[in-house]
């Protein structure tokens, strides 16, 4: 029997804050549709997520991957630089 490993959910977000050690915070913005009137809005939700070496910092645009929990807030750790488009 083949064992299947689930992806790890990814998302794409912004640093807003860098002050503590090894963690940084990242708003993930995300467009939802109104149901009654179809009308398109942003929420956001802001994630604690684990960097080690601490070499991000705030504005950098980073994408952040599901792990086991760290701490009491970490469940996320920053794989890398996202590619900013603008």
């Amino acid at each position: 029997m083949e064992k299947t490993t689930a992806t790890k959910r990814q998302f794409t977000g912004t640093v807003v804050s860098d002050k503590m050690s090894k963690t940084v915070t990242v708003r993930v913005d995300r467009t939802v549709l109104h149901p009654k009137y179809h009308k398109r809005y942003t929420r956001s939700t802001k994630m604690k997520a684990h960097d080690e070496k601490g070499e991000y910092h705030v504005g950098d645009a980073v994408v952040i991957e599901e792990c086991k929990p760290i701490s009491r807030d970490k469940r996320w750790r920053v794989v890398g630089r996202a590619a900013r488009s603008k």
